[in-house]
């Protein structure tokens, strides 16, 4: 498989855990909660991919996030592009990257459904579903991608 390939594999499979269904048994919370964090989980191993595949020009011993992504990291037109998208609050890679931060933490990245809420409660601000924000983070990530691999390809 190519570099390219493996990338893509990666962001379609977190895409399809993305799919599941929780069903509505006793086991659905931690099934729909497994299955987010299972596609958060593919989601850094293709920026990792992504990053080997954009950064094989250079040649680089390592390509983690958190090496490439850092201050210390080389001076590479395509990481200097995804280090200021990380550094943008509202950016789909600083989305991503706080999430996967909490997967990394003993909570966890899945956000637990509150108890049966009372029905007197109007919710004013619904915070999006973690499913939703991953699927437009891959989103946004797919499109980014693909302006980032033409410029890796003028290398």
């Amino acid at each position: 498989m190519t570099p390219r390939g493996r990338t893509n594999q990666l962001l379609y499979q977190a895409e399809l855990l993305l799919d599941i269904d929780g069903g509505t048994d006793e086991h659905a919370d931690a099934r729909r909660a497994g299955a987010q964090e299972g596609a958060l989980a593919l989601a850094e191993l293709a920026l990792n991919a992504a990053l080997r595949e954009l950064t094989e020009h250079a040649r680089l011993p390592r390509h983690e996030w958190r090496l490439l992504l850092g201050d210390a990291a080389p001076s590479l037109a395509e990481l200097e592009r995804l280090r200021e998208e990380a550094r943008s609050p509202q950016s789909w890679l600083a989305v991503l990257l706080n999430h996967v931060e909490a997967l990394h933490s003993v909570e966890g990245a899945s956000r637990r459904r509150p108890a049966a809420a009372s029905t007197s409660l109007i919710a004013t601000a619904e915070q999006p579903s973690l499913r939703d924000e991953l699927r437009w983070c891959l989103a946004q990530f797919k499109a980014e991608l693909n302006d980032l691999r033409e410029t890796s390809v003028e290398w």
